[in-house]
């Protein structure tokens, strides 16, 4: 991403008031992105990576992996960074045509549809539940094995369950612990993500 002097100002903020932390350099990293995107400190503690996350993650986007998220404003928030950089093709279950479901949403279907059409993409779920609960079963199933899942949706009503369920499966995630998340948090990962392999791989 290109940065300006407010964001260098800003995140050396972010640095000083993060202190001493037992993070990794890179996972450090995409946690600073995402209190600098949120202005919300408590994700110091809040962000989740399952062993070795970011490695498999970059190297997915390095070889041009598919990209599959929830919702729009993902989409849109991680697109202007792929076309500078490993330009991965990217789908969104919001906007996919499907048969109707009365059992699922919209967004939950799209994202079921698009799981078997690219079972090893990268996931990035940043607003739906349903969706998130969604891709968890099909891994369970053993319909797909997503290079990476991105799961930071918000909410009162099973989203703790979903996010569970997703570090407790077998394949590389990346999450938000509890209620907290948003489009902005999974954005923000992305993004960060996308900065970190281009570093290794891009240049």
């Amino acid at each position: 991403m290109e940065w300006h002097v407010t964001d260098a100002q800003s995140l050396a903020i972010v640095d000083s008031e993060i202190g001493d932390t037992e993070l990794a350099p890179a996972e450090y990293e995409i946690v600073r992105r995402v209190i600098y995107a949120t202005a919300d400190f408590e994700y110091k503690s809040l962000i989740r990576f399952s062993e070795k996350a970011l490695q498999v993650g970059a190297a997915a986007l390095a070889a041009r992996t598919t990209i599959i998220v929830d919702v729009p404003m993902v989409q849109v928030g991680i697109l202007t960074n792929l076309q500078k950089t490993f330009a991965n093709p990217v789908y969104c279950s919001m906007e996919t045509s499907t048969r109707p479901q009365k059992e699922k949403t919209q967004t939950a279907w799209g994202m079921e549809t698009l799981a078997r059409r690219y079972p090893e993409a990268i996931f990035v779920i940043g607003q739906s539940q349903t969706a998130l609960a969604g891709l968890v079963e099909l891994v369970k199933q053993n319909g797909i094995k997503p290079a990476l899942a991105i799961g930071t949706p918000s909410g009162f009503i099973g989203v703790d369950e979903a996010k569970a369920q997703l570090k407790a499966s077998s394949i590389p995630y990346i999450s938000a612990d509890g209620r907290k998340g948003s489009s902005v948090v999974a954005v923000a990962i992305v993004n960060g993500l996308i900065d970190l392999a281009w570093q290794i791989y891009g240049q």
